[in-house]
């Protein structure tokens, strides 16, 4: 563990930041962050990805250009915590566009993982052509953790929720851990929280792992590694599927002598007893015990126990009471997807009252309205609402909103009934994106519930 200061714990200096300019698309050393230093963060994400990153840079005492190709209008909500910067002269924003010169002018520049093939990209290249060390929020906190106390999760499908399970496991047994990397937020501004005793569990996406791997400079792999699956994905990042089989498997590749390696293939099926619903989610549940378990010195049952209140993630089949009865899955946004949330749901589906509709992006819901003959009731809402109540039938009804969806669906349920929002459409008739639609659909239950 490292102390604010930048030395390690045993005394010894910090080492600077391995960047892409020590693989062979590099030639230097990056240096670190200080109040003399001039950075340029490459993306801040609609959703704020780069805020944390940033903010970190501003106590660092930097100066900072932040730039990335969306709008002002589109990055208006990232934005917010960091305007008290820009009006000091502190930070300046370039937005809709990158400007080469910022990425030749500075001292350090910071990428964002989701920008795609950085090896090539024109920006980054112009920033190695002028001897600008370049590096990311990833390694810029794992070069500061005690790497022996690092859960890595990794995977193409289950990896959020794997490493969701594991720090509300440990947080229920009475075992300091924090939750970072790609969910949960940046950790570099609450590394001074970090000591001893902490573990620390990072979702590593494919991106950033190629970040943490040789050919972006040192290679880097957690203590513990965890990888729930891999299968073909990604391949806008990383252009073939080899490149990315290679850069999942630099969880491992770089681990030494007496380090952790668990895999979802691995371990065995157990009867995990879990408010929310699927297989695959007790498929995550077993792998996330087994690595509580043997970390945390606890019995797997007692791991496992742990787990029984964990309401999954939000807005995907995220169970808004403890009785298992009512889930959020907004980010269903495509037929399919609805689909498996009420197979999930199953067996059977009369018990089911589904709300569905939402923004006309013109997909068939013919799939959705199929269901309704089996369920206990569909309601349906946004500007698919009268299309899909129409096909569905004599099951269904037009509610419009979703607050009229929710109040109906609570008129109509009988005891051990589930009500599940699952919308198979975007939101953007009604709501500015899911995450606030299922923030409404949570508000009203709550409301309904008293």
């Amino acid at each position: 563990m490292v102390s604010p200061s930048g030395w390690m714990s045993d005394g010894s200096p910090l080492r600077p930041s391995p960047s892409i300019f020590d693989s062979p698309y590099t030639h230097s050393m990056p240096v670190l962050p200080t109040s003399d230093t001039h950075c340029t963060v490459m993306g801040l994400g609609r959703f704020g990805g780069g805020q944390g990153v940033t903010q970190w840079l501003l106590k660092q005492g930097c100066q900072i250009c932040l730039t990335d190709l969306a709008s002002d209008s589109q990055l208006q909500d990232a934005m917010k915590p960091l305007l008290p910067a820009c009006g000091t002269g502190q930070l300046r924003t370039v937005f809709g566009r990158h400007d080469e010169s910022d990425f030749q002018n500075t001292d350090l520049v910071l990428a964002n993982p989701a920008v795609p093939t950085p090896w090539n990209n024109p920006y980054l290249m112009a920033a190695r052509e002028a001897g600008v060390p370049i590096t990311t929020e990833i390694r810029l906190l794992t070069e500061r953790l005690d790497r022996n106390r690092v859960i890595g999760v990794t995977g193409t499908n289950g990896k959020s929720t794997t490493a969701s399970m594991i720090h509300h496991a440990m947080r229920a047994l009475g075992i300091p851990c924090l939750l970072g990397g790609n969910i949960g937020g940046s950790l570099l501004p609450r590394i001074n929280e970090i000591d001893r005793e902490h573990w620390i569990v990072l979702e590593l996406s494919s991106a950033m792992l190629w970040w943490l791997g040789d050919e972006a400079g040192e290679g880097w792999s957690p203590g513990t590694a965890v990888t729930t699956n891999i299968a073909p994905n990604h391949l806008d990042w990383h252009e073939t599927e080899t490149h990315y089989r290679r850069c999942k498997q630099n969880i491992t590749r770089f681990q030494s002598t007496g380090d952790t390696n668990f895999t979802g293939a691995e371990v065995p099926d157990q009867d995990i007893s879990l408010i929310i619903p699927g297989r695959h989610n007790q498929a995550n549940a077993a792998l996330a015990s087994q690595v509580v378990a043997e970390l945390g010195g606890v019995t797997l049952p007692n791991a496992a126990q742990a787990l029984h209140d964990f309401p999954g993630l939000p807005h995907r089949l995220q169970a808004v009471d403890l009785q298992g009865r009512i889930f959020n899955d907004s980010k269903a946004t495509t037929p399919e997807a609805t689909l498996l949330a009420v197979e999930a749901l199953g067996p059977g589906r009369n018990h089911i009252h589904l709300i569905a509709g939402g923004y006309d992006k013109g997909v068939s819901l013919l799939q959705i309205a199929g269901l309704a003959a089996d369920l206990g009731g569909l309601y349906t809402i946004g500007s698919t609402g009268p299309a899909l109540n129409e096909a569905a039938g004599d099951r269904s009804r037009n509610c419009g909103t979703l607050e009229v969806a929710v109040k109906s669906a609570f008129e109509s349920m009988k005891e051990g009934d589930v009500l599940l929002l699952s919308p198979g459409c975007a939101s953007w008739d009604q709501f500015p994106h899911f995450e606030a639609r299922g923030e409404a659909f949570m508000s009203l239950i709550h409301d309904q519930q008293g």
